[in-house]
């Protein structure tokens, strides 16, 4: 039997078990425990699973996959556009960004694969190759291009290098997602949290 062919509530809470493990730590994540709790025998876990990182692996896929249909991501180029599910006026890259940011705290508070999957970028050594550097990659290249779109629009600065805004703008979005990860609670409870977050990285993006 392949991961594809586990019963689908079995593979959920695999899911679920799993990630809650490699958030902890990649290399101190145990299979042993993973198993235990999931109430597998090892010989059915690794007909299934053949090694931690393909366990890894599909942790991520089926996280991300769960994470892409509750909350399409806009495209960069539709951030202010009405076409957008951000919904911002046309030319309004910053109400666009607003919308996306509320968009996104919402499903924090109803989808428990965002949190989950949010966590994992932070796991300082997961495996390099993995599916998670892919989908890093692809997040970084998606706040590059955003950035790009809106240097050309005015709504971002061009007194900086591109690339030293890029890093600058990385760091800013991953702190305030880190932070806001582990303090989820509080982001959610109150709007004016996530509002004077984007407003910090406004601030610092703006002309």
């Amino acid at each position: 039997m392949s991961s594809d062919r586990m019963p689908p509530e079995r593979r959920a809470r695999l899911v679920r078990v799993a990630a809650t493990e490699f958030a902890a730590g990649y290399e101190a994540a145990s299979l042993n425990r993973i198993i235990r709790e999931c109430g597998l025998s090892k010989s059915s876990f690794y007909h299934a699973i053949s090694s931690k990182r393909e366990l890894f692996d599909l942790v991520v896929d089926d996280l991300a996959a769960a994470v892409s249909a509750a909350v399409p991501l806009p495209t960069p180029e539709s951030l202010g556009s009405t076409d957008s599910p951000a919904g911002a006026p046309d030319g309004d890259f910053w109400g666009g960004a607003r919308a996306l940011m509320g968009t996104l705290v919402e499903a924090a508070t109803r989808v428990p694969a965002f949190a989950a999957l949010g966590a994992l970028f932070y796991v300082s050594d997961a495996p390099t190759g993995s599916r998670l550097t892919e989908l890093d990659r692809a997040i970084d290249a998606w706040v590059g291009r955003a950035l790009e779109l809106g240097r050309a629009s005015g709504a971002v600065r061009t007194d900086l290098p591109t690339d030293l805004q890029y890093r600058l703008a990385l760091a800013a979005l991953r702190a305030l997602d880190r932070w806001s990860l582990e303090h989820l609670e509080e982001v959610v409870g109150a709007g004016a949290l996530a509002e004077a977050q984007l407003d910090a990285v406004r601030r610092l993006l703006e002309p």
